[in-house]
């Protein structure tokens, strides 16, 4: 190694590039694995911290902790998908594969703006995980249960429906069940970290609920020209829910999140979201093993409400689906020609492995799709999460009347029951365009059209 690969792994230029290369001729002399030493140093880069009293590498961690940290010259490479896609967006995820454990990035057609990494924003990282690059919500999650339902009951029963939704589930800040629900989640290992240990009865609480924001409960039309899997092609009726985590998921990133940037002080403003644990970490396993809980935990509220729902209408689920965003996966990629592991975030991007299926939601009165993925190496086998937003909560309350969306809405055939004026079809882009641009990343292979749809009331804050 040269003082070339040090600047590319982000070591600042004087005092800590000098002991870098001291740091580096002493592991030669000393007779250790040269093959092993790249990632040697990136674990002292990464964490000097946790190096400060070793005889070997402290100097150098030493002097690394008390320089800012820079970013690397030549950045990750990455790509986007779709036109015209907000410029700090496209600024956002460029800036992350500046990281110096970033390994490569892309960006999906649905992007926009979000803390550190934007949604929509894939980012493939060595042997670290960003909280902020996993999200708040931690797993947050979409299922699709297509029902024995008659088609004409959407119409005939929709009181029937609504109730169904209001009885089984809950929307809404802090929303939970009196009657706590079952699930073997809650058997789970919730000492993991101390946020999910502390947190326990409160996720008890809420499982099964639906909690705000962009999050929704909708029945609707399944349609699909060819058959999937058992089921044949055909008009259906089917139930499909958006939420996540709930408030323990976001308590656990708000933990991990302020310990990483706490580790990473010198980080560059524009940076401060990104800043990372290692794996090799106490810290890191411990994100690690509570993002892993929050995603069994996600999976749960869904099986609790899907399940519940087609009890209280006493039908049998023909077909079921679910992917989970917002959330960091250990997966195999080839970079630069080599097969590696690497950790990649997802942050409000769909898992579009060759062969998997997910769901890609519109909005209240536009289709969301089941799609199958093709596995697209340069997307890191990802795809978007839906359409994405076009404009913030704030521009929307002060653009739409809700006058004007009741009509919209009526013209498409849709009943809303609540929802928040920041939810409205106008906030969205057109899923259409969306799908278009990433005809590379997934086949379709259904078309859901809501009918029948429940978010939190207007004015309740979103956690989404």
């Amino acid at each position: 190694m040269n003082t070339r690969d040090l600047t590319q792994l982000g070591v600042p230029p004087g005092e800590p590039m000098r002991r870098g290369m001291e740091y580096i001729a002493k592991y030669i002399l000393k007779g250790l694995d040269k093959a092993a030493l790249r990632g040697d140093v990136e674990s002292v880069v990464g964490e000097p911290a946790a190096f400060l009293d070793d005889e070997l590498r402290g100097e150098f961690a030493r002097v690394l902790t008390r320089y800012p940290l820079t970013t690397r010259t030549n950045p990750a490479p990455w790509q986007q998908w779709g036109e015209g896609l907000e410029a700090e967006a496209v600024n956002q995820i460029s800036r992350a594969c500046q990281l110096p454990v970033a390994v490569m990035g892309a960006l999906m057609p649905d992007a926009h703006v979000g803390y550190g990494l934007p949604i929509g924003g894939v980012l493939a990282t060595d042997n670290v995980v960003i909280p902020y690059a996993v999200g708040v919500d931690i797993a947050c999650r979409m299922k699709l249960t297509v029902l024995d339902l008659p088609l004409r009951d959407l119409d005939r029963q929709r009181e029937f429906l609504t109730n169904a939704i209001d009885v089984e589930t809950r929307f809404g800040i802090g929303a939970k069940f009196k009657n706590r629900r079952e699930h073997e989640v809650m058997d789970a290992d919730w000492s993991a970290s101390p946020v999910t240990r502390q947190n326990r009865d409160r996720a008890w609480s809420q499982l099964g609920t639906s909690g705000s924001g962009n999050h929704f409960i909708e029945f609707g039309v399944f349609t699909n020209e060819q058959a999937v899997g058992d089921l044949p092609p055909g008009e259906y009726v089917a139930l499909l829910s958006h939420s996540g985590s709930r408030g323990t998921g976001a308590a656990v990133c708000d933990h991990y999140s302020k310990l990483a940037m706490a580790q990473h002080p010198n980080l560059p403003k524009e940076h401060k979201h990104l800043a990372w644990l290692s794996l090799d970490s106490e810290d890191g396993q411990e994100y690690w093993n509570a993002m892993e809980l929050m995603g069994r935990y996600a999976a749960a509220n869904h099986a609790l409400i899907h399940r519940h729902m087609a009890r209280h209408l006493r039908v049998n689920v023909l077909l079921d689906v679910e992917n989970h965003h917002n959330f960091a996966w250990k997966e195999r990629h080839v970079i630069d020609g080599v097969e590696r592991e690497v950790v990649v975030h997802r942050k409000g991007a769909t898992p579009a492995g060759d062969g998997v299926l997910g769901i890609i939601p519109g909005s209240m009165a536009t289709p969301g799709f089941l799609v199958r993925g093709k596995g697209n190496a340069v997307s890191l086998k990802s795809a978007s999460h839906g359409a994405g937003r076009v404009m913030s909560r704030t521009k929307a309350m002060a653009t739409f009347e809700w006058e004007k969306v009741n009509r919209l809405l009526k013209d498409r055939g849709v009943k809303l029951i609540s929802a928040g004026l920041d939810e409205v079809p106008g906030v969205y882009k057109d899923i259409h365009q969306v799908m278009a641009a990433q005809a590379d990343l997934v086949d379709v292979l259904g078309r859901f059209d809501p009918k029948l749809v429940k978010m939190a009331p207007h004015g309740e804050r979103p956690e989404d």
